[in-house]
């Protein structure tokens, strides 16, 4: 069954000057790596290096080496400061590494808390996080303590290698926790039920089925708020969540509709069926919209960009509808999809 949306460089030496080694031989040169004269010359030619002294030779990666001609670190100058090669050398490390979705997500919100504590007390202050990734194989306390408490919260756990971390790290001293925080706090679904009861209206809520795209979740929440829903709730898992490039994209809407976010939305169906919601989700296989009774309280379901609905959720589903189309494509934009079966249930609801 097809979607209705798709989106789719030999001379041995060390510095003069340097620590235990003495300083002042001619033997040493200045170009030499820093490495002591049991490396070969070869190493010099690697910047970024790790040892007794860094190995990024001025010469040879184009940038101030990590020590001045006298041996000591240079705090500042032209080239930046201290920690700003320290900085350079981590992205030498790490990028020949392949971008992941975890940096993708990382890319997407700003909002990043580095360091046991840091995280540790986000959680016990009950601040909202969607993700918190662990360097693995560290068997260490207070991590073991955070990864106890994101699982108490229903937070995403992601266990990631030391020099991923790194890459992701803004600090340099993430101690091997990096958690996301959202950024904006979620509602819960029953706030969305008693605001419907106070406004003597019957319930009409917005459910999304793993959408990826921040800029298609702004736009989902932004009709959301025009056709009067009275909320979106989106998944944990597989999808994004509130970030800055979100709330840019729902043109502010996101601060007049809430947001809830759930483990399992199939279950969550289930039970706001007992409230006596009917559930109608887009689907290129569907019952024609027009065709369709979307009169009482109704809750459309939005599947992933790329999949659709998935098969569960579908089955949940009273309703699955399409959106007649006549060009020569067969999909639409989720966001778009969303708008138009909005204002289909708008129209009907008059």
């Amino acid at each position: 069954m097809r979607n209705l949306y798709n989106n789719s460089g030999s001379s041995r030496g060390q510095r003069p000057g340097a620590g235990r080694h003495g300083g002042g031989s001619d033997r040493y040169r200045e170009e030499g790596s820093g490495r002591s004269g049991a490396y070969k010359s070869n190493l010099r030619d690697e910047p970024g290096r790790s040892g007794g002294y860094r190995g990024a030779s001025r010469k040879n990666d184009g940038y101030r080496g990590m020590y001045g001609k006298n041996g000591s670190r240079e705090a500042s100058g032209k080239d930046g400061s201290y920690k700003d090669l320290r900085r350079k050398e981590r992205t030498e490390r790490t990028a020949a590494l392949p971008q992941t979705e975890t940096d993708r997500e990382f890319e997407e919100n700003p909002n990043r808390l580095e360091g046991k504590n840091a995280v540790l007390e986000a959680f016990r202050s009950g601040r909202s996080v969607d993700k918190v990734y662990l360097q693995e194989n560290l068997h260490d306390g207070m991590i073991m303590t955070i990864a106890r408490e994101a699982r108490k919260a229903g937070t995403i756990i992601s266990y990631v290698p030391k020099e991923r971390l790194n890459m992701m790290s803004e600090t340099g001293s993430h101690q091997g926790v990096i958690a996301v925080v959202a950024s904006y706090p979620y509602a819960e679904v029953s706030d969305m039920l008693k605001a419907a009861r106070e406004k003597g209206e019957k319930p009409f809520l917005f459910l999304l089925d793993g959408i990826e795209d921040p800029h298609n979740l702004g736009a989902i929440i932004r009709t959301a708020n025009l056709a009067g829903a009275h909320g979106v709730i989106i998944t944990k898992h597989r999808a994004v969540g509130l970030t800055a490039t979100v709330a840019k994209a729902s043109a502010g809407a996101i601060n007049y509709t809430p947001v809830a976010k759930v483990t399992n939305l199939a279950a969550v169906i289930d039970d706001l069926k007992k409230e006596g919601i009917w559930f109608v989700c887009a689907d290129m296989g569907g019952t024609p919209m027009y065709d369709l009774d979307l009169t009482g309280p109704i809750g459309l379901v939005i599947g992933n960009e790329g999949e659709g609905v998935s098969r569960l959720v579908r089955e949940k589903c009273d309703f699955v509808a399409s959106v007649p189309m006549k060009g020569d494509i067969d999909s639409l934009n989720a966001s778009v999809a969303a708008g138009v079966l909005a204002y289909e249930i708008v129209r009907q609801r008059r």
